[in-house]
């Protein structure tokens, strides 16, 4: 499914490239005239780049993209592929020699789906940034959020298919709010209109939903530690 969501904001891009060989790859937002950006790092094991340099003490004071990707720390990789596209579009923060594109990133664990071995590398991070568009974004199992899963309490066996997913929203003033965000939480995913759940922790036959809270009341194997994380750009 495509959805405008966070492309409908003025200058914004957002491309994916998923690979083929196993469920994982990356997403790019591009902001080819510069962003202002800042940045909130949570979570028992984060991985990040060019996180530190969003400091308002720092220097730089515009990013040119923000990469997020699968392939836990070995994703991060992604981010060369997209500072190279920027480069070759002459895109990047002016030095006295050379402009450096700036492309902070974050990654979430995906390793456990499939060969390990396969995870985004630079070339990923540049496909993604060719195919960025300002008219629409996939949702769903596509880039970062192809490996992404949701409820995680009962391990991974029990487990469904998280993905990464846009929202938009207008205030009557014509402020407008967007977020982008690649889902790989250990909880249950609710829908926010109804509190229906939709997506979380199956029961043991696979054939309903569980639901987090009631498995909480009742021993169940530790979900893996630093390995669930939500990441996203809004």
């Amino acid at each position: 499914m495509t959805t405008r969501g966070l492309t409908a904001i003025a200058g914004i891009e957002v491309g994916h490239h998923t690979l083929d060989a196993r469920p994982t790859g990356c997403t790019v937002v591009l902001t080819r005239g510069g962003a202002t950006a800042a940045v909130d790092v949570r979570g028992a094991s984060p991985g990040t780049r060019e996180t530190a340099l969003l400091d308002p003490v720092n220097s730089i004071q515009q990013v040119h993209a923000i990469v997020l990707s699968g392939g836990s720390a070995f994703g991060l990789a992604a981010a060369d592929g997209v500072m190279r596209y920027l480069d070759e579009q002459g895109i990047g923060y002016r030095t006295r020699t050379a402009r450096v594109p700036i492309v902070p990133a974050a990654i979430l664990y995906d390793l456990g789906i499939g060969d390990p071995a396969i995870r985004p590398d630079a070339d990923c991070g540049h496909r993604a940034a060719r195919g960025a568009r300002g008219d629409g974004i996939d949702e769903g199992s596509v880039g970062a959020g192809a490996g992404a899963t949701v409820g995680k309490l009962a391990g991974p066996d029990r487990a469904m298919k998280g993905g990464i997913g846009t929202a938009l929203i207008e205030l009557p003033d014509g402020l407008q709010i967007a977020a982008l965000m690649a889902v790989n939480a250990v909880g249950d995913v609710y829908d926010p209109a109804t509190g229906t759940l939709v997506a979380g922790v199956r029961s043991a036959d696979g054939l309903r939903l569980a639901g987090a809270r009631a498995l909480l009341r009742q021993p169940a194997p530790d979900p893996p530690g630093g390995e669930n994380t939500t990441i996203g750009v809004v």
